[in-house]
C-alpha cells in the first residue's frame, strides 16, 4: 500500500560510495510542505560556493564533520552538534575540514523549494577565505546542542522521549521550532497533533514505527518525514537496544505550545502490529 504522508529515505544519498559533495531537498512543495527540508554532504577539501537567500531564514544543524562557517566577512568554527539560523540575505558558506563527509540537515523556513528562497550566488570559497581567523558569531544564531538543557515534558501529554531539546525556537528570536529527539528502546511519542504547523523530522539513527493518519511505516536512519497540520501522529522505537535519534522542525511555530499540540491517546498493540507501507 502506498503511504498518504511522505516518507522519504536519503540513506544512499547520505552513505553513498565513493562519497562526494552533493545536496538533496527530500521535502519541498511538492509533497504539499510549505517548508524545504535539506541535507547536505561535504568532502574535506572541496571548496564551497557562497550565496545568500534573500526570501527565508535557513536553519540547520550539523550531524557529522567539523570545519569553518562563513557568515557574512566573519569565519565561525564549526562542529558536530552545532544548530544555527542564518537571516535571510545573509552571505554564508560551511567548509568541511575533517576526515570524513560532512552531513547537515537544514530547512529553508517558508520556502517551498530552493527558487522561492531567492537564493543568490557569490564568489567562490578560496583557500585565504579559511585562513581568515575564527572568531565568535556576531549575527545569526549558533548554539551546541550539548549546550542545550533537556526540557521537561509533561508524560502526560504523551511525551514519553528519553531526551528532548529545544536549541532554536523562540526563545532565540526564531519564529520555527529545531527539535532533537532521542528515544531509548521501547519509548514512544503516544498519539497527538499540531493544529498549527506542519512538521518535518529526519531520522539520524535507529529503527522506529511511526504513525500518521492512517499509515503505520517502519522508519529508519536516513528517513525524512513530513507530517501536516492537524494529523494525527506518534513514533515508537521498536529496538531492543538502540536508541532513535531524530531531528525536526516545527514550521512557523516558535514553540511547543505555539504548534496548537492536542495529546490524542495511547499507542495500541493494533497499532504496533500494523503496517501500511
Amino acid at each position: 500500500m502506498s503511504l498518504i504522508h511522505p516518507l522519504i529515505d536519503v540513506k544512499e544519498f547520505v552513505e553513498i560510495m565513493p562519497p562526494k559533495s552533493q545536496f538533496l531537498t527530500p521535502i519541498t512543495g511538492e509533497q504539499g510542505s510549505s517548508t524545504t527540508a535539506f541535507c547536505s554532504v561535504a568532502l574535506s577539501g572541496d571548496l564551497p560556493r557562497s550565496h545568500q537567500h534573500k526570501s527565508c531564514d535557513e536553519i540547520s544543524i550539523l550531524l557529522r564533520g567539523e570545519g569553518v562557517y562563513g557568515l557574512g566577512d566573519q569565519r565561525i568554527a564549526a562542529q558536530a552538534g552545532d544548530c544555527r539560523i542564518v537571516p535571510k540575505g545573509t552571505g554564508h558558506f560551511f567548509a568541511n575540514e575533517s576526515d570524513e563527509p560532512s552531513l547537515m540537515v537544514g530547512f529553508f523556513a517558508g520556502a517551498k523549494d530552493v527558487a522561492a528562497t531567492g537564493i543568490e550566488y557569490g564568489d567562490a570559497v578560496t583557500a585565504d577565505d579559511l585562513a581568515t581567523p575564527r572568531g565568535e558569531p556576531n549575527g545569526g544564531i549558533l548554539i551546541n546542542l550539548d549546550d542545550v538543557q533537556p526540557e521537561n515534558m509533561d508524560q502526560g501529554d504523551g511525551w514519553l522521549i528519553t531526551d528532548f531539546r529545544l536549541p532554536i525556537s523562540a526563545r532565540n528570536g526564531c519564529s520555527s521550532t529545531l527539535f532533537r529527539a532521542r528515544f531509548l528502546p521501547g519509548a514512544v511519542h503516544k498519539k497527538h497533533r499540531h493544529d498549527n504547523c506542519d512538521e518535518i523530522y529526519y531520522i539520524i539513527s535507529g529503527h522506529g514505527l511511526a504513525g500518521a493518519g492512517s499509515d503505520r511505516v517502519e522508519v529508519r536512519g536516513g528517513h525524512f518525514h513530513f507530517i501536516p497540520k492537524g494529523v494525527e501522529h506518534w513514533l515508537h522505537n521498536l529496538s531492543e537496544t538502540e536508541p532513535i535519534e531524530v531531528v525536526g522542525l516545527y514550521c512557523g511555530a516558535g514553540s511547543v505550545a505555539a504548534t496548537g499540540y492536542v495529546y490524542m491517546g495511547d499507542v495500541t498493540s493494533e497499532d504496533l502490529a500494523a503496517r501500511t507501507g
